[in-house]
């Protein structure tokens, strides 16, 4: 195996493997945290190896007895329909996000049920995924019937106990994209979910969050899901997340959520979640774009997979994932893009419009999802 395929360390894991499934290149992870206190592969990711192995056909994976060197060589996606229970130490964010970067390109449409923590404070929550990703698939894929995506039930950690629901339709290739004005803000919708614990835990989310943002925006509306939990099985926990829509069509999102029980951290007020996911909503609008800091790598990706033909777009300041996903991306594709600072005119300066914004523009790979069959 070539050097170019050999990486050192636990980064950017999920992003190795999705990237080697769709470019088809086999790869070998080697000094997975050698030096820490638990050395190897966590549960979390050997999960995520198992739920793209039963994505996947094909799929060829060999991990040492230390659990710090493994060797992915990747199979055909086929999809179709598919149940994975997540493992606990993340939430199902760090699983779906993948999941969705792979949907389109799978021979059958993909139905997936995925069971485990839906609402945490280290991954994107389900609802924001679903908030910010769909809007941007759906300027991907041409038709978005059979996209769907629904949460049966939530669950908060450290048990879990959510369910989540997932449909994507296959396409053979992506549809153009150009995305330079994300407009203004025109309002704000948000959703503050209870589970297991006293519905006024969401009403008072509700009015912390309702007292920040109505100083900026008239038209703000959250509403409240409380889940009673099936059975002794679950946690109890509790959080809020905020949207932000604007008049061409972007969503921005920021969200919060109380401690976990058990965590040696003190218990969350609910006062003090609704503001804090308020004042992230604040700060994720200053730094604008056409899509959100949480969907940069995911709108790149697809930029770079789609047809020979110039994609655009304006986004925010790059976060730290992004840019490493960008390295990442150029690595197994060789795609390059054309970085653009816009500075902000006098005229915006003196509006207060956010800071300044980047312009990323690159030349599709023409990939094409060569097991969707000829209709």
């Amino acid at each position: 195996m070539s050097s170019s395929n050999i990486y050192q360390g636990s980064e950017s894991f999920r992003v190795r493997l999705v990237l080697s499934i769709l470019s088809g290149r086999p790869i070998r992870i080697v000094k997975i945290r050698t030096q820490d206190d638990n050395p190897g592969l966590h549960e979390y990711e050997a999960g995520f190896i198992r739920l793209l192995d039963k994505i996947t056909n094909g799929t060829k994976v060999e991990v040492n007895e230390t659990g710090t060197a493994i060797y992915f060589q990747p199979g055909l996606l086929v999809g179709g329909p598919i149940e994975h229970d997540c493992s606990c130490q993340r939430g199902i964010g760090y699983y779906l996000e993948s999941v969705m970067q792979l949907a389109p390109f799978c021979k059958k449409p993909l139905k997936i049920v995925l069971r485990g923590v839906t609402n945490d404070q280290v991954d994107t929550s389900v609802d924001a995924l679903k908030c910010v990703f769909f809007p941007i698939l759906r300027r991907f894929v041409v038709d978005d019937e059979g996209l769907d995506m629904k949460i049966n039930r939530r669950g908060a950690p450290p048990l879990g106990g959510g369910e989540v629901f997932f449909s994507c339709p296959v396409r053979k290739q992506l549809r153009p994209f150009q995305f330079l004005d994300p407009g203004l803000i025109k309002r704000i919708r948000g959703t503050a979910y209870a589970v297991q614990v006293s519905p006024a835990m969401a009403n008072r989310m509700v009015e912390s969050a309702k007292g920040l943002l109505l100083k900026v925006i008239p038209d703000v509306f959250i509403t409240t899901d409380h889940r009673k939990g099936v059975g002794k099985k679950g946690s109890p926990g509790y959080g809020i997340v905020l949207i932000a829509e604007t008049t061409k069509g972007a969503f921005l999102v920021a969200e919060s959520s109380s401690n976990p029980i058990n965590s040696g951290k003190p218990p969350s007020v609910p006062e003090d979640i609704g503001l804090e996911a308020a004042n992230r909503l604040l700060q994720e609008i200053y730094r604008g774009g056409c899509v959100d800091s949480n969907c940069q790598s995911s709108t790149l990706l697809f930029m770079a997979l789609y047809q020979k033909d110039v994609s655009k777009i304006m986004t925010g300041p790059l976060s730290p994932y992004t840019i490493k996903f960008l390295r990442t991306l150029r690595d197994f594709f060789g795609t390059q893009f054309k970085v653009e600072t816009k500075q902000r005119s006098h005229e915006e300066e003196d509006l207060r419009t956010g800071c300044d914004k980047v312009i990323l523009t690159c030349i599709g790979v023409g990939y094409t999802n060569l097991s969707k069959t000829v209709a």
